[in-house]
């Protein structure tokens, strides 16, 4: 009598803090998962070892979260959600909500994040709507505060998302990509590797792999991302050829056909110049950026055959200099 004793399996440890230890939720035993006395979780959930779960956090059916995953206060995971080991979902973050289409009604519908994401205060990311209706996140994304992530995108690896932007459906978003605060993307759209997209930007087409897009509706095309690659180990030899394949696409006034076809003729096939011409013979149903408006030349929409209207040239008694505030590139 008055002696300790070991709780019996699946007992629930005391409190500490506030924090009530259940060892039964976890699929492994190596960590204890910790559940603050004050979240809600459904009796489906399943957690793997070391997960942690804040205060007034809520945990639907369907969900599955990965080992060492820590999940902040007032979080909501709503249902049909797996999400990977390792990642921090900070508060009044929403993952699996419904998607907001007109067109849902109320199928199974799932959202699958990968590990070692960070995913920021006010965030909400809605489960898919149509085919899969999956929608997909990879792996070491930092997603910051109040970003929107619709029904059905697939987002890829390596991603930073900073705050507020703005995801419509079906968009695809690969590896890499760095996106600017308040950006907004129209449903569709296709933002390529590497590419660097500038705040407030207002996205209406496919951003090429390895560009830089910046401006109000629609954005445009500013230049190649070259810090980007030289940061993510692209030699000179493979910048040096994305340049010429940048020059032949967005200065010389040709169709995008045909600038494409230039491009496979006289310049060295990188991976990085493979992938560019891949991405841009498939576009999307919303097309390719153009360049700046700007700009002297720029390229034709595919089904086109009138190169882009000409840019008087300036004063020659100009000094020759850029613009305040044009981004020149090569």
């Amino acid at each position: 009598m008055g002696q300790d004793r070991e709780p019996s399996p699946g007992e629930a440890q005391p409190p500490v803090g506030g924090i009530i230890t259940q060892p039964h939720r976890a699929l492994e035993r190596d960590m204890p998962t910790r559940i603050h006395r004050t979240a809600i979780i459904h009796e489906d959930a399943v957690f793997e070892d070391g997960v942690q779960i804040g205060p007034y956090a809520v945990i639907g059916p369907g969900v599955r979260i990965g080992g060492g995953t820590k999940l902040g206060s007032h979080t909501v995971v709503e249902c049909n959600v797996r999400i990977g080991r390792e990642c921090t979902v900070k508060p009044h973050a929403v993952i699996g909500s419904d998607p907001q289409d007109m067109g849902y009604k109320g199928e199974p519908a799932y959202v699958e994040m990968g590990d070692r994401n960070i995913v920021g205060e006010f965030v909400m990311i809605s489960r898919g709507s149509h085919g899969e209706r999956i929608t997909r996140i990879g792996s070491d994304n930092l997603i910051m505060s109040g970003v929107h992530i619709a029904h059905d995108c697939n987002v890829g690896s390596n991603i930073i998302l900073s705050n507020y932007t703005q995801l419509a459906g079906h968009i695809t978003v690969e590896d890499r990509a760095v996106i600017g605060g308040m950006a907004a993307f129209r449903q569709f759209a296709r933002i390529g590797t590497l590419a660097m997209v500038g705040g407030t930007a207002g996205v209406m087409q496919d951003v090429p792999p390895y560009c830089m897009v910046q401006g109000a509706p629609p954005a445009t095309v500013r230049g190649l991302n070259r810090i980007g690659l030289m940061r993510n180990g692209v030699d000179q030899d493979g910048i040096t050829a994305l340049k010429h394949c940048y020059r032949l696409m967005f200065r010389r006034g040709m169709t995008r056909d045909n600038a494409l076809d230039e491009i496979e003729k006289l310049v060295e096939m990188t991976p990085q110049v493979k992938h560019f011409v891949e991405f841009c013979r498939n576009p999307s149903k919303v097309g390719i950026c153009k360049p700046e408006p700007s700009s002297s030349l720029g390229v034709v929409g595919g089904g086109e055959h009138k190169p882009a209207a000409r840019q008087p040239k300036d004063d020659p008694s100009s000094s020759g200099g850029a613009a305040p505030g044009r981004i020149v590139e090569m």
